[in-house]
């Protein structure tokens, strides 16, 4: 009985040192991982590389090419010459929510409760002596 307290404390504090441990770990996992991308960041032929694959820049006097695919070409014309369905101005949806805010639903009583009284129940109903 007096040795279940510090077994306990002893299991907690190895379940914390070994997930402070697997926290170590992954911090030091991502140190390395971006170490690796600044080095790689350093080296001026992968910085070209990078702006010729995402900015497609081109060095001077060199000839680039851009291959278009037609399915995709296409269907970019066909965007730039079709009009987006228009709609309504914010007051006529404002005045449609409150139109439809107005209407209600009735409120359905909970499960196991009764529902309130109404004003004619209550009316009907004798006071209580007190």
């Amino acid at each position: 009985m007096s040795l279940a307290y510090p077994v306990r404390e002893y299991v907690a504090q190895r379940r914390q040192i070994a997930q402070l441990e697997a926290q170590q770990a992954n911090a030091l996992r991502k140190l390395q991982n971006l170490e690796q991308r600044r080095r790689r960041l350093e080296d001026p032929d992968y910085i070209k590389r990078l702006a010729k694959e995402r900015l497609f820049y081109c060095e001077p006097g060199a000839d680039c090419y851009q291959v278009i695919d037609e399915e995709t070409a296409g269907t970019a014309a066909a965007k730039a010459g079709t009009k987006p369905p228009e709609r309504p101005a914010w007051y006529v949806t404002l005045w449609r929510s409150f139109e439809a805010a107005d209407k209600g639903r009735p409120a359905a009583p909970a499960a196991g409760r009764s529902p309130a009284p109404t004003a004619s129940a209550s009316a009907s109903a004798p006071a209580p002596a007190g």
